[in-house]
């Protein structure tokens, strides 16, 4: 049985004047995924994000979510309630407090008591901030803002979440604890697109990845399956002997596809192989005398396959 979409776009189109921005974009985003949409700035991402949240009209295309179509020229307000989106640039309302903020975003959903006391504690208590419930906004640190900048996003307990650089400009710690709730709002059964800049954290939180280049989308697939195509293995290898006798050794191995030379008497090397083959030039490099101190396999991440994606764009 095929997985259920909850975004799902067909030739999703959007021209600004003789400027497009957004070209002939199928989408497909299953319901539960957390999916992470990368590009440099120009590339459409937000543009392609304001016309799934309904905040920008498609020049052409079709856009569905969770089965059902948005209409054109329409309210859509069935759908609407189905989405949070929170932009890059969310204006906050300065002198209100937190309680009667997220109270205000509560009411214009039409919660009603008890429901909008209980829905609001609990939200605060997700986003670790019931000890500011109290505070004026302005009185916030830019993560406890944005962490109350997804507060007011989820207030409406929507299905699909759709953030936009929601972690720019935030400090490391403030970025550990949006993405460990991001964690927990999936755990909850929300699917979550998500763009961002810090691909590392995209690395920690994502089910699949989308790559956008000049409007297009070059590249969508599971991280698993990217990392299996574009992904190269490397070996860190460290020895307390002469580098030129581990080097001469590596020289035999077929899988061995480049080194690096590193401090510490160490080389990276690019290998092709999968497990079974480096266990064997393991064994291999001991039975030939080797004095090891590190043996190490990793793979390029996220950043690394983007940037090599970039660079055979433009070469």
């Amino acid at each position: 049985m095929p997985q259920a979409l909850a975004i799902s776009t067909r030739g999703l189109t959007k021209q600004f004047e003789r400027q497009i921005a957004v070209n002939d974009v199928d989408l497909q985003v299953q319901v539960g995924e957390v999916y992470g949409l990368i590009g440099p700035n120009g590339a459409g991402k937000t543009t392609l994000i304001r016309m799934l949240a309904t905040a920008e009209e498609p020049t052409i295309g079709e856009i569905h979510l969770n089965g059902e179509p948005l209409q054109r020229d329409r309210d859509n307000a069935h759908l609407k309630r189905q989405l949070g989106y929170l932009p890059d640039d969310f204006p906050l309302y300065d002198d209100l407090t937190v309680w009667d903020y997220l109270d205000y975003f509560a009411r214009l959903y039409q919660l009603k008591d008890p429901h909008r006391s209980r829905r609001l504690k609990d939200v605060l208590e997700l986003v670790q901030l019931t000890h500011k419930r109290t505070s004026l906004i302005a009185t916030l640190s830019r993560g406890m803002k944005q962490r109350l900048s997804l507060a007011r996003t989820i207030i409406h307990d929507p299905l699909l979440l759709l953030l936009d650089e929601p972690v720019s400009g935030l400090d490391p710690i403030a970025r550990v604890q949006f993405r460990e709730i991001i964690k927990v709002l999936q755990d909850l059964g929300m699917t979550i697109l998500i763009s961002s800049h810090v691909l590392s954290d995209l690395e920690e939180l994502c089910t699949s990845v989308g790559i956008m280049e000049l409007g297009y989308l070059v590249e969508s697939a599971s991280l698993q399956n990217l990392y299996q195509r574009l992904s190269r293995q490397q070996i860190v290898i460290s020895t307390l002997g002469e580098l030129d006798a581990l080097r001469s050794e590596l020289n035999h191995c077929p899988q061995v596809e480049g080194l690096e030379v590193l401090p510490e008497r160490s080389i990276r090397v690019h290998f092709s192989g999968g497990v079974q083959e480096s266990a064997a030039l393991l064994r291999s490099l001991i039975a030939a005398g080797i004095p090891l101190t590190e043996f190490h396999r990793t793979q390029e991440d996220l950043e690394t396959i983007f940037l090599k994606m970039g660079h055979q764009q433009t070469s």
